[in-house]
């Protein structure tokens, strides 16, 4: 990729013109993912795969692909700031920003399945990630090593997560995936709660298809294969982009890459969680705005952060910086008070069977004070 599209093409670049590079290439990133979902989804039809299990599995995962895509070639390129900045900056924003805005818009009604599993799945993920980083660092000893940037100087050691850390985290991955088609099919036959025509709707709710299974069938398989590749070539290249793009605003205006990464990227690459939530409200099925929060949250830690620790080891402070332990002090405690008070609004919700609009209030007001203590802070 360096090849294709060298770090130097971007190096001459004024901040007016990576900026709406950057965005620019978002959008595509965003339809890329939108192509290679469809198309697999497609596929998946025709090879005879029931609804139920194609909304658990490819809908959820194509909507946190933006993140794990920025967030391993990030880490493959060294950048592992917006590795992790990406993947916990994302998980702050469907918690805070687009669960709180749809808190905000209407009643959001709580199903009690839903919530009492893969909720305390959301919860737990996030509490092995913090609980890890904080492990790493407090029994990490610094040593002197080279300076990447200037092997002439030395630097301390960070704490790192391993890549081994990374290989257990997508194995926890594949048990959740599996477990979820086990708790699809139940929520199918008899559990309180989604109808299968509302998995259904989940997929309609970000267009990864609007068409019926028979339609689906009438597109050859080639062509759909055509879309899984010509998306994931898309979702390569403007991935690429966009950390370039990143990584030279950070450091050109002293900031470190895991807050440019925690805001910018992250509400970048969190663009379809939005989508989904806003076209579900707009539909009248508010409760897929719940439901696809609490499984993107779950794969930011076992997808995005899995897959990019297991490209490269991840360094969870970046020394140098001028507040280079923002990651541990910032960034981890606002994702843990976000999900602890989305546990207790989860609690009052099951009682009533709907969230309460003025819960939207905290959590958004919660999202506002972290970026802006990001500003100051980073």
């Amino acid at each position: 990729m360096e090849h294709l599209i060298p770090e130097a093409w971007f190096e001459p670049l004024g901040w007016y013109l990576l900026l709406p590079i950057g965005a620019v290439a978002t959008y595509f990133l965003i339809k890329g993912a939108d192509w290679l979902v469809e198309g697999a989804s497609g596929l998946a039809y025709q090879f005879g795969m029931p609804k139920v299990i194609v909304g658990a599995t490819i809908v959820s995962l194509g909507t946190t692909s933006p993140e794990a895509a920025v967030s391993v070639l990030a880490a493959w390129q060294g950048n592992a700031g917006l590795a992790l900045g990406n993947a916990v900056g994302s998980i702050i924003a469907d918690t805070g920003l687009i669960f709180g805005v749809g808190c905000m818009m209407t009643c959001l009604p709580a199903d009690k399945f839903v919530l009492t599993r893969q909720g305390w799945t959301q919860f737990a993920s996030a509490i092995l990630l913090a609980g890890l980083c904080y492990l790493l660092f407090f029994v990490h000893e610094p040593v002197p090593i080279p300076d990447p940037a200037n092997p002439e100087q030395t630097v301390l050691s960070s704490p790192m997560i391993p890549r081994w850390v990374g290989l257990i985290f997508l194995g926890l991955l594949v048990g959740y995936m599996w477990i979820s088609v086990r708790w699809s099919k139940q929520h199918q036959y008899g559990e309180p709660g989604l109808v299968p025509d509302d998995v259904a709707e989940a997929v309609d709710a970000i267009g990864i298809t609007q068409e019926t299974e028979a339609e689906e069938k009438k597109r050859g398989s080639a062509f759909l294969l055509g879309m899984v590749l010509i998306g994931l070539v898309i979702v390569i290249f403007s991935s690429h982009v966009m950390v370039q793009c990143a990584g030279q605003l950070a450091m050109r205006m002293g900031v470190a890459d895991v807050v440019i990464a925690a805001t910018l990227v992250a509400l970048g690459t969190s663009a379809p969680e939005l989508v989904v939530g806003i076209t579900s409200i707009r539909k009248g099925h508010p409760e897929l705005l719940v439901g696809n929060v609490i499984g993107a949250d779950i794969l930011n830690v076992l997808f995005v952060i899995g897959a990019s620790a297991s490209a490269k080891a991840l360094p969870i402070i970046e020394r140098g910086k001028d507040f280079e332990d923002i990651f541990l002090w910032v960034h981890l405690p606002t994702m843990l008070v976000i999900l602890i008070l989305f546990r207790l609004f989860i609690a009052h919700a099951n009682k009533r069977g709907h969230f309460s609009n003025w819960m939207g209030y905290p959590m958004v007001g919660i999202y506002v004070a972290y970026v802006i203590a990001q500003a100051v802070l980073g």
